[in-house]
């Protein structure tokens, strides 16, 4: 089960990457170095964090204007395409993964101090609200389009999740390991909603170009790579960058590799 593979990385990354001191120690001096000079990031000025500048959606203040009109969207393209268990399905991801990202965050799981960090390195990040909100839309738009645009829809979402997830990490707003639990929140959400669904309902295989795979991915590593440079510090971009690009993998797969994977497991049955 999809849900349960997503949801045991969920844990993993954060019992390595939270629970332990030499996770806390690999992590803290790159926040910090973020949260200092997070103007050093190329993307800064596109981030809202600049006096006067517009966020690109969903950082900064456009989180929830985001988040309402993602929910909008799919409701408006339900309607039309009268598909009702998938639009359900579609809001249960998106509802599951921003309403656990905000319990996990503030009750579930804490961020115990291992190492004697200063305490502006101790609030709760984990997971990233940035990072879940693309990488729930994304994979909740793949449920609700018809399956011709899928692929296409399933590109334009990843390379938006590379571009928020890496600047998120290279801005020292959060964390690589909060980015990467986030979007493993929302595939766990998204296997979650597609094991429920009924076989008529569920994705099916996703016919798409055979390159369509190669190119998404090649320009997920690049919108990563620019969205995650700094002036000051090639670790810190390529840390960033290479957070970013596994995240867009991640979502790729859960939208349009696993459907095409299982069909072609089915079809010798059905012949």
């Amino acid at each position: 089960m999809p849900a349960l593979l997503y949801t045991l990385g969920f844990l993993t990354v954060y019992l390595l990457a939270i629970c332990t001191p030499w996770g806390q120690r690999a992590e803290n001096p790159w926040f910090y170095l973020g949260k200092q000079g997070g103007e050093e990031a190329w993307i800064y000025p596109l981030s809202g964090a600049a006096y006067g500048s517009t966020p690109l959606p969903p950082m900064e203040l456009s989180a929830k204007p985001t988040l309402m009109a993602g929910l909008a969207v799919i409701v408006v393209l339900t309607l039309v395409r009268r598909c009702w268990r998938q639009g359900c399905a579609a809001l249960g991801v998106v509802i599951l993964t921003a309403g656990g990202n905000d319990v996990l965050k503030s009750t579930i799981l804490p961020r115990p101090d291992l190492v004697g960090a200063p305490e502006n390195l101790l609030d709760q990040g984990f997971p990233s609200g940035h990072s879940a909100i693309p990488a729930a839309l994304t994979l909740a738009a793949v449920l609700v389009v018809s399956p011709r645009i899928r692929p296409y829809v399933a590109m334009a979402g990843v390379l938006w999740l590379a571009c928020i997830a890496a600047a998120s990490a290279t801005m020292g707003g959060h964390r690589p390991s909060e980015v990467l639990g986030a979007t493993l929140l929302a595939c766990a959400c998204y296997g979650l909603a597609t094991w429920l669904l009924p076989p008529a309902a569920a994705p099916g295989a996703t016919r798409s170009p055979r390159a369509l795979p190669v190119i998404t991915l090649t320009l997920a590593l690049a919108v990563a790579l620019v969205s995650g440079a700094r002036n000051d510090t090639l670790t810190r971009s390529l840390v960033s960058a290479a957070t970013a690009f596994i995240c867009a993998a991640l979502v790729w797969y859960a939208a349009v590799g696993r459907p095409a994977h299982t069909a072609r497991r089915a079809r010798p049955a059905l012949d």
